[in-house]
C-alpha cells in the first residue's frame, strides 16, 4: 500500500505549563526538563468525534478522494464519545451517504500502526482499494488532574490518512508483550501507570524494532530519512537519537506543543510535516508506537 493524504486536527485550547503550575506542585521548568513538554492541547468546546471528522476531511481532501471512494474505515482510539457505537461509526455518520465497514481497535499508543498492518492486509487481500485511517484521542478525559504524575503528559488530537495500492511500504510489524499493570484505565476511574517500567519498555522497544527493521531491510540508519517516533517523552525520543548517532532533524518532535496524544501522535505529526513540506517524495520514513498493553509497531515507507 501508499499513504495517498493525511490530514489532522487539534483543539482550540492550549494549556501551558504555567497554567498547571497554578494548581499543581510543579513548574514550566521541572516539566520541561522531565518530558520537553511546554504546552499541550485540550478539548473543551469540542467533542473528540468533531476533531475526528475534520482530520478525516482533511485527509481526504489532501488524497484527492471523495469519502464515497472509501472501501473501510478503521479508528484507532481508547477515548471514544461512546462506548458504543464505535468512534468510526460516529466519524461516518457526519459524512452524508456514506455506506462503508467501519470499526475501532484498541492498541492505545501502538493504534495508527496497528491500523496501517489492518489496512495493507485488506489491500493485499483484494478486500478494499482505499481505506481512511483515523486516530483520535481525547486523553484530557483519561487523567486525574490533580495527578502531577500524568496530567502533564497528555493532550488531545486527531490525525488521519488515507492509504490505497501501491508498493511503498516496505516494512511492518506489530507485537504485545502482554502487560496490564504499567499502564491501563480501569471503567470509570483514572489513567494510572508506572512511568520507569513504560520508560524502560519504550527504550528497549526502539533500540530493538529500530535494528529489526534495518536489519530485515539491509539498510543503515543514515539511510532512513526520519524516524517518526510517538511523541511520549522528549527524553526518550532524544536517546534514541543520540544512541545512533544521528543529527537531530531525523527525529522531529512536536510533543513540545501538543503531549502525548496516543494513537493520534504519529498521525498528526506525519500530517504536519507534509503540510509544511518537511517530507518529500522519495524520503524514506520509518514509524514506530509504543503504549499500554504492552503493544509495539514499526512500519518503514517510501513518501
Amino acid at each position: 500500500m501508499k499513504i495517498a493524504g493525511t490530514g489532522k486536527k487539534l483543539p482550540q485550547t492550549t494549556v501551558s505549563n504555567a497554567e498547571l503550575a497554578k494548581f499543581l506542585e510543579t513548574s514550566d521548568e521541572w516539566i520541561t526538563s522531565k518530558t520537553g513538554i511546554h504546552s499541550r492541547t485540550i478539548c473543551k468546546s469540542e467533542s473528540i468525534t468533531d476533531l475526528a471528522e475534520a482530520a478525516a476531511r482533511n485527509a481526504l481532501e489532501n488524497a484527492g478522494l471523495s469519502i464515497s471512494e472509501i472501501d473501510m474505515l478503521i479508528c484507532a482510539t481508547v477515548t471514544g464519545d461512546y462506548l458504543m457505537p464505535s468512534m468510526a461509526c460516529c466519524i461516518l455518520e457526519r459524512f452524508e451517504a456514506a455506506k462503508c465497514p467501519a470499526f475501532d481497535i484498541n492498541a492505545a499508543c501502538s493504534g495508527f500502526i496497528y491500523a496501517m498492518d489492518i489496512a495493507d492486509s485488506f489491500i493485499k487481500a483484494g478486500k478494499a482499494k482505499n481505506i481512511l485511517i483515523v486516530c483520535a484521542e481525547m486523553m484530557s478525559r483519561m487523567v486525574d488532574w490533580q495527578d502531577r504524575a500524568s496530567c502533564i503528559l497528555f493532550g488531545d488530537g486527531a490525525g488521519a490518512c488515507v492509504v490505497t495500492e501501491g508498493d511503498l511500504l516496505k516494512y511492518i510489524r506489530v507485537f504485545s508483550d502482554a502487560q496490564i499493570e504499567p499502564l491501563f484505565t480501569k471503567f470509570g476511574g483514572f489513567l494510572q501507570m508506572q512511568g520507569q517500567h513504560v520508560y524502560k519498555f519504550a527504550v528497549k522497544t526502539i533500540e530493538t524494532e529500530i535494528n529489526l527493521a534495518l536489519s530485515a531491510l539491509k539498510l543503515t540508519p543514515q539511510d532512513i530519512d526520519f524516524f517518526i517516533l510517538h511523541q511520549a517523552n522528549a527524553r526518550i525520543i532524544e536517546g534514541a537519537r543520540s544512541r545512533l548517532k544521528l543529527p537531530a532533524e531525523k527525529f522531529p518532535m512536536n510533543i513540545q506543543k501538543y503531549g502525548n496524544m496516543s494513537a493520534a501522535s504519529i498521525p498528526v505529526l506525519l500530517a504536519e510535516m507534509a503540510e509544511e513540506g518537511r517530507i518529500k517524495k522519495g524520503d524514506t520514513i520509518m514509524l514506530l508506537g509504543f503504549g499500554a498493553g504492552m503493544t509495539a509497531g514499526t512500519a518503514v515507507l517510501e513518501w
